[in-house]
């Protein structure tokens, strides 16, 4: 044996004794048998020696934006989260079950309200959720899940950012349009990695063993046509299984990531929205019928103030407050004059302005990209006045505390002299007719101001319908930061400023 032979032999013997338990080394073996393994596989993905992605992998994910592109328009330009719900359920269901779901709406209860009594309808309602309960059964349930699973998944599916992924192989690739051919280059593996994992974690989701059938059916009976034609949708489905059933994707995320023990953990929950749909119409008619029950009672303002504050019992103010007028009414005085409107109006700043058209505000004045300063600015003022009436009214209402308050302090004292003393009770009808004034300036001046940010959220809402805005610029930006869709959101402020100045504009007539 030759002294070179004999020491690459001794080199060999000390690296197997040394190096067996050296993790690294250990590591190092399992990705070069990852990397044998993924080579034997038929998908060309990744070049191991250079840690590059190759061209087929962009193409073959290419060739999926293709034909799922106009789906992924369609999934994305739905802003309502409930519309799929309703479609699933609206499309499962029988004749028969949609009619009585119709007949317990709240629209249709207070139609029927106007033929029956109170105890008649309160039955009626009993009667069709009975029916309702017996009509929608396990296996009708287990049907509506199933379908709404398995389209939240291809909803999920075809909403992947492949424009994003396919951008790294191409620069200059352009979103939708496949008027060319793109020319896709090698990528660094390590780049694609989370965007790997990602698609891993949303396609393996998807019920491959599962026929698509009702799926496209509900959508060509619903919607008038199918997402895409089936035939491409089973191509995509084949493919797909096939590079699950070879690990092809898990062995190139352990490549990239360096580590040969990573797993993937897919999420495969089952969506449970039947049971939920019927329990919210049983919920819905019975709030319904206690609130018909409610507006028989009570007057059209406490009909308002339940619909505004979903009670009628509202505390806001603490000393400018109705229940004190009964000292003033004893001694012959008007007392609080505003006091239930501005209890109304300080509880509307503090629980919705504060809140959500704060929210709101947040999101469109300061995130949105205005065309015209001049209307951002009217809205912004709008707001920002609301806010600081609601701070005003907060220290005017301390001030009749009858212990620390300026006005509190002063009006109790009167009171005690205004029986035997003609002049404390002109200066405490003085007092009171300024008071009632500074309130009433307040409410007016709040109300106004909310009534120009309705104006101004209106105009936003006919803007964001618009195909090519003209106010705010970029709605599609803000609807990814917005929590609860923007057109929601509008619609749901404009309509509550809408009867919170009905309900001022009866309280001051």
């Amino acid at each position: 044996m030759s002294a070179k032979s004999e020491k690459s032999f001794l080199q060999r013997l000390l690296d197997a004794i040394f190096n067996k338990s050296d993790p690294e080394v250990i590591k190092k073996k399992k990705l070069k048998q990852i990397s044998k393994s993924l080579s034997k596989t038929k998908f060309k993905f990744y070049k191991t020696n250079t840690d590059q992605i190759l061209p087929t992998f962009a193409k073959f994910f290419y060739e999926i934006y293709k034909v799922l592109y106009s789906s992924q328009l369609a999934f994305n330009s739905q802003k309502n989260p409930n519309a799929y719900k309703m479609m699933v359920i609206e499309y499962a269901l029988t004749e028969k079950q949609k009619k009585i779901l119709d007949e317990l709406s709240e629209e249709s209860i207070n139609t029927i309200s106007s033929t029956m009594s109170v105890d008649q309808l309160k039955q009626k309602v009993k009667e069709n959720v009975k029916v309702l309960t017996t009509e929608i059964d396990k296996t009708k349930i287990a049907e509506i899940d199933a379908l709404y699973t398995k389209l939240l998944a291809f909803k999920q599916f075809c909403t992947f950012d492949f424009y994003f992924l396919l951008k790294k192989f191409d620069s200059s690739i352009s979103e939708g349009d496949f008027s060319k051919t793109p020319k896709f280059n090698p990528v660094d593996a390590s780049y694609l990695a989370e965007q790997l994992k990602d698609f891993i974690s949303i396609a393996w989701s998807l019920p491959m063993d599962e026929p698509w059938d009702d799926m496209m059916k509900m959508f060509k009976e619903t919607r008038g046509a199918e997402p895409l034609k089936p035939t491409s949708w089973n191509k995509i489905i084949s493919r797909l299984k096939q590079i699950k059933d070879s690990e092809t994707f898990e062995m190139m995320v352990k490549l990239m990531l360096k580590d040969p023990l990573f797993e993937m953990t897919i999420d495969t929950k089952k969506e449970m929205i039947a049971d939920q749909y019927i329990e919210k119409i049983k919920t819905q008619s019975q709030l319904a019928i206690r609130k018909l029950e409610s507006e028989m009672k009570n007057s059209k303002i406490d009909s308002i103030v339940t619909q505004i504050f979903k009670t009628s019992d509202i505390t806001s103010t603490k000393f400018y407050v109705e229940s004190a007028n009964e000292n003033f009414t004893r001694k012959g005085l008007q007392g609080y004059e505003y006091a239930k409107p501005l209890n109304y109006m300080k509880a509307f700043l503090v629980e919705f302005v504060k809140r959500d058209i704060r929210t709101y505000a947040d999101l469109v004045l300061v995130r949105g990209k205005w065309t015209s300063l001049e209307l951002s600015q009217q809205m912004s003022n709008a707001y920002n006045s609301m806010m600081e009436y609601s701070a005003t009214i907060i220290e005017f209402d301390k001030k009749f505390n009858e212990t620390e308050g300026e006005y509190g302090q002063k009006l109790k004292n009167l009171l005690q002299k205004v029986d035997r003393d003609k002049e404390s009770k002109s200066v405490a009808m003085t007092t009171l007719r300024d008071c009632n004034a500074v309130a009433r300036e307040m409410i007016v001046k709040t109300t106004k101001n909310l009534v120009a940010f309705a104006k101004d959220t209106k105009m936003l809402i006919d803007d964001y319908k618009k195909n090519k805005p003209e106010i705010v610029s970029n709605w599609k930006e803000l609807d990814r930061f917005a929590e609860t869709p923007i057109e929601e959101q509008s619609v749901t402020i404009y309509k509550k400023i809408a009867l919170f100045v009905t309900l001022m504009q009866n309280l001051l007539k």
